[in-house]
């Protein structure tokens, strides 16, 4: 689910299913003309989409935060900041999902991240999934 379809209500209704949610980071620095703002902002969307349809029911994305250079590491420490305070609103795990190939690490606050090896690279649908599958399986063998 997207933030956006979520009432008042419906948020602690659905809080011990929601358990998952989505950062999209864009990884725009402000220097990119429109039509390669639009490219990059949709190059996480590709990366984006395969996880909301599979598992809309159980996540949910948060507002894409979309200027950051992603190579410094304050910046990253920023991401890592929010991923934190999201975690707090009653999210067992936080995903940061990126169309940018070039981050200088994982933000601390998130429990993956998910974002193409090399730039240029199309998903895999199936690793997306298989990467979220994954992080929920630990939980149940750490118990």
């Amino acid at each position: 689910m997207k933030f956006s379809e979520l009432t008042s209500d419906q948020w602690y209704d659905l809080l011990p299913y929601l358990d998952t949610c989505l950062i999209p980071v864009s990884g725009l620095v402000g220097d990119e003309p429109p039509h390669e703002a639009a490219e990059r902002i949709a190059e996480t969307g590709d990366w984006l989409q395969p996880l909301e349809t599979a598992f809309r029911g159980r996540t949910v994305t948060m507002p894409a935060y979309h200027y950051i250079n992603v190579a410094e590491k304050a910046e990253i420490e920023r991401i890592g900041a929010i991923c934190g305070r999201v975690k707090q609103l009653g999210f067992k795990y936080i995903v940061v999902v990126s169309g940018r190939a070039d981050w200088a690490e994982a933000p601390a606050g998130a429990d993956l991240i998910l974002k193409p090896e090399e730039s240029g690279m199309q998903p895999d649908t199936n690793k997306l999934r298989q990467a979220i599958t994954e992080l929920w399986k630990q939980e149940g063998r750490s118990r």
